[in-house]
């Protein structure tokens, strides 16, 4: 498809190709797709980040963000798949993998208000909706509150076990903001509910997967291409125990974007195994 390249994509791109640009290394990140079932199949918790964000300003995204490599090493209460075995299944160092799984649990809780935790690793907490989870919502996103502290003070364990690993997303190597971000799915445990509006969103929605692929094709939505490839991915299922199911068959493969200039100053951008993303302009 042809779109219109964000300013400086070209020049960046040619630099690349000539070996002058030196690519910003990613920062780990982690980003859950929750899920619900709803009148006509599942859902999917989708937030709309403020135009005032440096990064992907007005697009929809799944709750997300960066990872504390401290949560790699904390001390604090753990149910499900170890460390290593996380580690194994995202590809990449246990104590890594510890803080990823780490930063997915929080993250949510923050940009949603729903907590994977329990008082033990068969349970997980009920009511999250009062003004002391909102006090420690507000702490931990404001980081003066650690996940490691916040779950041992409220007595729970991490349940690990009920996420499911989808997808590991690299921003480009030209691009000035990186990130290597992990996808994850998540059904919302009986008896929670999301809470207000988070500080870096102004709009949540949640949508049929199918429906929010139709309002991006129809310039109705905004959102960047590992978050609708992955909602084009869970489109094929029709409740949130069918999409933790077939996390389980995927393997959790590695996707970067390619990008070529031709000595015509045509740029190509192609997602390897997504062709329906490649984008082209110039010439």
């Amino acid at each position: 498809m042809s779109a219109e390249l964000p300013p400086g994509w070209a020049e960046r791109i040619a630099a690349l190709g000539r070996g002058e640009l030196e690519p910003v290394l990613p920062r780990p990140a982690a980003t859950v797709v929750l899920l619900r079932a709803g009148a006509a199949g599942a859902e999917g918790y989708l937030l709309r980040r403020r135009t005032s964000m440096a990064f992907a300003g007005g697009m929809y995204a799944f709750p997300g963000g960066g990872v504390d490599l401290h949560d790699g090493t904390s001390d604090l209460g753990w149910a499900g798949p170890t460390a290593a075995e996380w580690g194994a299944r995202l590809g990449c160092a246990p104590e890594l993998a510890r803080a990823v799984v780490c930063a997915a649990v929080r993250e949510t809780f923050e940009e949603s208000g729903v907590l994977l935790a329990g008082a033990d690793p068969s349970s997980v907490v009920v009511d999250v909706s009062g003004d002391e989870w909102r006090r420690d919502r507000e702490a931990l996103e404001g980081h003066r509150l650690t996940f490691a502290e916040f779950l041992t003070r409220r007595r729970l364990v991490l349940r690990s076990d009920l996420l499911r690993g989808w997808a590991r997303w690299v921003t480009p190597e030209f691009e000035e903001r990186r990130y290597d971000t992990w996808f994850f799915v998540a059904a919302v445990p009986q008896g929670q509910r999301t809470a207000e509006v988070p500080g870096e969103a102004d709009r949540v929605e949640w949508l049929a997967p199918g429906e929010a692929v139709r309002r991006v094709e129809s310039g109705a939505y905004r959102m960047l291409p590992p978050t609708i490839t992955t909602l084009r991915e869970l489109s094929a299922y029709a409740d949130p125990g069918a999409a933790l199911a077939a996390a389980d068959r995927r393997r959790v493969e590695t996707v970067m974007a390619e990008a070529s200039l031709t000595e015509g100053g045509r740029v190509t951008i192609r997602w390897p195994g997504y062709p329906e993303l490649t984008m082209g302009a110039g010439k």
